[in-house]
């Protein structure tokens, strides 16, 4: 899993929510027309719509991938280091019940 992907589920994100402050600011100004000018806002409006589904699909796709890939690399380590996994959840564990006994 590289730094590559999560900036392009970061980067998809971000244009997903800037296409919906678009649609936003669109509705807004549409509420004060009337006629052909508000048709064609609206219009506009479903098209970042569209924009902003393909996008946010696109980022689940995206984060579907790298828990997948996650899950393999974790699934591999295990596999080939088993006493090295259960060292570490021991480790995990300890800690996890010191942090917990504290409070």
């Amino acid at each position: 899993m590289s730094k590559n992907h999560y900036l392009d589920t970061e980067d998809l994100v971000t244009d997903a929510k800037v296409v919906l402050e678009d649609v936003e600011a669109i509705l807004d100004e549409a509420a004060n027309a009337t006629g052909e000018r508000a048709q064609a806002l609206r219009a506009r409006a479903a098209e970042a719509l569209g924009r902003a589904k393909h996008r946010l699909q696109d980022a689940q796709t995206a984060v579907a991938n790298n828990t997948r890939a996650a899950a393999r690399a974790t699934d591999n380590f295990v596999h080939e280091h088993p006493w090295g996994a259960i060292g570490i959840a021991a480790g995990v564990g300890f800690l996890v019940g010191l942090l917990v006994s504290r409070r």
